[in-house]
């Protein structure tokens, strides 16, 4: 049973008038249809940790009948009692959506599996790259708020494992998956605007890449830094990355072989180096010669770099130079037919758009503004929830152009749905 201590939150208090033990408590939790580990409700409870994914807030509440607020709010012992609501009854689950039974169902044996053993088998050991890879699978195709809470608990499932006492055999595997679960969080941070807290992740990210001895590993962080210092703003920042990740890159010889050079094309375009822009295309193309997969790419999605990618990132460079309009056009036209198909395994909803944009801006360019109109018209559809970082700074270039471009009363009204659009980034969207 919950131990008869003093509690520090009235989440404690209430564990502890329940009468129950931790795992129990998640056990339920998981009927309800939410997912957390032993560990994070711990901390919850003893103070140590406020942060809650919106899924757990709401199932916080539903089993305690309190908001989230009031239950990590310090409890005072004077305070009059509350009506504990009782445990859920055990039995049938009743819901209309069977899937939604069988995630449940799944998270629960996930949890019991992970729980039960001191030291991580192959079988405990696969259901955690399961998990890692998975979210990587996802992160490209669903909007952020679908898969961020799953995520975070991910990471924390990992920083426990390390944390508790595990095989030594195991310690490297796991480095490896702190990394990777480190390296889409700095994305996650990233495409919410904060450049701070993603630099952040991605220096923890690439200690577990140290710890781990994975030169991919490295490579794709370093990428990773460079993306994120590229849309703050910070180019410098961003060619300085991808150099820094060129020698790992290099004996690891995995997509982030092209990837790094291709990163570092784009802020030499934003620095206006034409150049330095087209050499590192051009490594970037001669790097396909050695690219041989290697087990981060296997786990797909954000964690390898395709053609079509490098065909966005090409024409997201080439866009910014005044003299490459006749290249930008053709690497973007390539770029936004590669993303057609939202089937496909590397379609990206953020790159997609990234590529319409720089369509748009390569238009502008040529004084087609319908044109541009009709390319931009996709990226301004997207709802709240996918409009992240890149995809609203992809759209005030854009209108960046169209105020260069000398014809800003010709787009009057194009201009005013890019405001709009950009007025609502994913950050505010209520979660």
């Amino acid at each position: 049973m919950a131990g008869r201590y003093a509690p520090k939150t009235v989440l404690a208090h209430l564990i502890q008038r329940r009468n129950q033990t931790y795992s129990e408590i998640v056990a339920e939790f998981v009927e309800l249809g939410g997912t957390i580990t032993e560990r994070h409700l711990r901390r919850l409870a003893s103070g140590e940790r406020a942060g809650t994914t919106p899924q757990t807030r709401r199932t916080l509440q539903r089993m305690f009948g309190k908001p989230v607020e009031e239950l990590l709010a310090p409890y005072v012992a004077e305070q009059a009692a509350q009506v504990v609501p009782a445990p859920a009854a055990s039995g049938r689950i009743t819901t209309g959506n069977e899937m939604e039974v069988l995630d449940m169902a799944a998270s629960r044996a996930r949890a019991f599996a992970l729980a039960a053993q001191s030291g991580l088998g192959s079988e405990a050991m696969e259901q955690v790259y399961d998990d890692v890879r998975h979210a990587a699978q996802a992160y490209p195709q669903r909007p952020l708020p679908e898969i961020l809470g799953q995520l975070v608990e991910t990471q924390d499932l990992v920083f426990g494992l390390l944390e508790s006492r595990q095989r030594p055999e195991n310690h490297r595997q796991l480095y490896f998956l702190a990394g990777v679960t480190g390296g889409l969080l700095a994305k996650a941070s990233h495409d919410l605007g904060n450049p701070h807290a993603a630099l952040t992740q991605a220096r923890t990210a690439f200690m577990c890449a140290d710890n781990a001895d994975h030169h991919g590993l490295r490579a794709w962080v370093r990428g990773l830094q460079s993306l994120v210092s590229y849309w703050a703003g910070n180019p410098h920042d961003s060619v300085r990355y991808a150099q820094l990740g060129a020698g790992y890159a290099e004996q690891a010889n995995s997509t982030t072989s092209v990837w790094l050079p291709v990163s570092e094309a784009r802020a030499w375009a934003a620095l206006g180096n034409p150049e330095a822009t087209r050499a590192a295309l051009e490594r970037a193309e001669e790097a396909w010669n050695s690219v041989h997969n290697d087990d981060l790419d296997e786990m797909g999605g954000l964690c390898t770099f395709g053609r079509n990618r490098q065909l966005y990132y090409a024409a997201d460079a080439l866009a910014q130079l005044p003299g490459e309009v006749e290249q930008a056009q053709r690497y973007s036209t390539q770029a936004v037919d590669a993303y057609t198909d939202q089937n496909h395994p590397e379609w990206a909803f953020g790159d997609a758009a990234g590529s319409h944009a720089a369509m748009a801006i390569t238009r502008i360019s040529s004084g087609e503004l319908d044109g541009a109109a009709d390319a931009l018209a996709p990226v301004l559809t997207l709802p709240t929830e996918r409009r992240i970082n890149g995809v609203v700074h992809s759209a005030r270039r854009v209108h960046q152009a169209l105020r260069q471009s000398g014809r800003a009363d010709d787009a009057r009204e194009l201009q005013e749905e890019i405001e709009t659009f950009t007025r609502t980034p994913m950050q505010s969207y209520p979660r």
